[in-house]
């Protein structure tokens, strides 16, 4: 089954059944500061999981864009990515485990082909968080007759899903999988292994718990459904491939890849990285995040120069843009806005490719240098430290630097590496929770003041500095906000001072924030929007306060500009060409 006809059989399934077909997210955030991107089709629907109505009802699905770092390593196997398609549905307080279940098994066997006998799942195994999920246990068993030895009881960390950021709506699921035919690795093999042998296709979270702020968890007084299903993967299974990228998702760019290697050496782990990691840059420029230095642009960044270090060491110069072009074609008829931002995106593949060649030929340079003193001391190990400083400044992976330690007769300490890259990854890790704990997610009354704030921001930059400034991006915790917008300047200390006083004075007028549903096109002759409208469901929310700023968006919203207390803009930089950011706090009065 063709990819393209895959995402269309899943909507009309669920459309049939009564969900509303809503389009994708952008891959950032639009409500939920907590994380970087989009990493699941339910992180645009928090506030609906948490109880708040949604436009089109109860029953909801989607094909979701996605983007994942956190399984990076694992790039370069069969079935792991990192931008990938979500098929989504949800139901919001309508419909359960029970049929949730039916539903995805229907999905599977009626839609896709997939027999009983293929598939195996996991269920919640109890913890003392919440008891045993029963329910879903029984149905497998039960209703669906998916036998004993082929259903896996797992604790919290198989079974258990949340929000990255560990706060906001969270309960137990049940995963399903397909085994592959590998020989199992031990008598213990199940689906939690990472052997390999069972692939996982799918997961039915069911949302009947809130994780607070403080960690105690409380019943949700609306229990929904989280449904996500892997497309790449189930494209492969239904495909008859034994990897994601044998797919027509990227069977022409892994062939242009082939056409262009040099070597006869084995290339089949770094032209997967090469073709994982382009793809995902080409969907997230498309989506306006541009490389740089900072939070999402560092994450694009990462992964071009990843994408080009590993076409390094396959003998590959100048290739970024080419495979960047194949995959628009491959998929800018499903997703149009590749089409269209298609100079955009080549032009950054291009220049970050010429950019981080440079730093590459900078690199060399210290490897002669850290040959030159290994020789002088006789040794004939380049030691872990100095391999991962290659890796670290100058995009060296470890591969390439034995590669070249091997020409000069040199080998490298690859244990004192990952003890390196290991400590790197725990402070990456502790850094990025302190960077993006709480959020949105957690709707908390200080974020949503925040949130709140955001939108008397954005019409007093318009007002200060005219009618064209848009968002483009933001990030809300508990103790700040921070705002990017397109402006090519550095504020002065007077424009600067207007916009704090404008908002401070919208806040002193004690303004009522209303909330209407309007048809998408409806809202759309009296709303600027920031983001591309194609991506707003059919039925919007506009918030208006006081006529002063007037936005479509998701909430959550306070009632009165009265609860935001006073605004202080306590900072503004530039983060990137023709990007300036704001960070601002909240304070309970004004500092004499």
């Amino acid at each position: 089954m063709h990819s393209r006809d895959l995402r269309q059989k899943f909507l009309d399934f669920f459309h049939k059944r009564g969900h509303a077909i809503i389009p994708s997210a952008s891959l950032v955030p639009e409500n939920d500061p907590s994380i970087l991107f989009t990493t699941a089709g339910m992180h645009p629907l928090v506030p609906n999981l948490l109880g708040e109505r949604h436009p089109l009802g109860k029953r909801l699905v989607n094909v979701q864009k996605c983007l994942r770092t956190s399984d990076i390593e694992s790039i370069g196997d069969e079935s792991h990515l990192t931008f990938f398609e979500m098929l989504g549905y949800w139901s919001l307080g309508d419909y359960f485990k029970k049929e949730s279940i039916h539903f995805t098994f229907d999905f599977y066997t009626q839609v896709l082909g997939f027999k009983k006998d293929d598939i195996t799942v996991s269920v919640f195994g109890g913890s003392p968080k919440a008891p045993f999920d029963q329910e879903s246990y029984d149905t497998w068993k039960n209703e669906i007759g998916i036998p004993e030895e082929r259903i896996y009881k797992y604790g919290e960390e198989e079974n258990w899903w949340g929000l990255a950021s560990g706060i906001g709506p969270c309960g137990p699921d049940t995963e399903m999988f397909i085994d592959t035919g590998q020989p199992s690795c031990s008598p213990d093999c199940g689906p939690a292994c990472s052997c390999g042998k069972f692939v996982e296709i799918g997961n039915n979270v069911f949302m009947e718990y809130l994780k607070n702020a403080d960690g105690t968890i409380e019943k949700l007084p609306q229990k929904s459904v989280d449904v996500g299903l892997g497309l790449e993967r189930l494209a492969m299974f239904s495909q008859n491939k034994t990897s994601v990228f044998e797919t027509d998702l990227f069977s022409g760019v892994m062939e242009k890849i082939k056409k262009l290697v040099q070597t006869k050496d084995e290339i089949t782990r770094p032209s997967r990285i090469i073709a994982d990691h382009i793809r995902a840059a080409v969907f997230a420029i498309a989506d306006g995040v541009f490389p740089s230095n900072t939070d999402r642009g560092y994450v694009v960044r990462r992964l071009i120069r990843r994408a080009i270090r590993y076409g390094h060491l396959l003998g590959l110069r100048g290739f970024t843009v080419s495979l960047g072009r194949e995959f628009i074609r491959i998929m800018d008829s499903i997703y149009p806005e590749l089409k269209e931002k298609e100079n955009s995106i080549l032009s950054h593949l291009e220049s970050e490719e010429r950019k981080f060649g440079e730093t590459i030929n900078r690199g060399l340079g210290e490897f002669e240098k850290i040959v030159s003193g290994v020789k002088s001391r006789g040794g004939e190990i380049i030691c872990g430290s100095e391999a991962f400083l290659l890796f670290q400044s100058y995009g060296f992976p470890l591969e390439m630097t034995m590669e070249l330690a091997r020409e000069n007769q040199l080998t490298v300490d690859q244990e004192g590496f990952k003890r390196e890259f290991e400590k790197h990854q725990n402070l990456s890790r502790t850094a990025t929770v302190g960077m993006f704990k709480g959020g949105l997610a957690e709707t908390s009354e200080m974020t949503t003041k925040y949130h709140t704030a955001t939108h008397l921001l954005l019409a007093a930059l318009r007002e200060v500095l005219g009618p064209e400034i848009y968002q483009k991006g933001s990030n809300i915790t508990a103790e700040r906000l921070r705002f990017d917008f397109n402006w090519s300047e550095k504020l002065s200390g007077e424009q600067i001072k207007k916009i704090e006083d404008l908002v401070n004075q919208k806040i002193g007028e004690n303004l009522d924030v209303e909330m209407t549903e309007l048809p998408r096109k409806e809202a759309l002759k009296r709303v600027k929007v920031s983001f591309d409208p194609a991506k707003y469901g059919e039925v919007v929310k506009v918030y208006n306060i006081g006529g002063f700023s007037i936005e479509v968006c998701g909430g959550p919203h306070v009632k009165n500009t009265k609860e935001l207390g006073h605004f202080k803009i306590i900072k503004e930089e530039s983060v990137g060409a023709g990007i300036r950011r704001i960070k601002a706090i909240l304070e309970r009065s004004p500092k004499s």
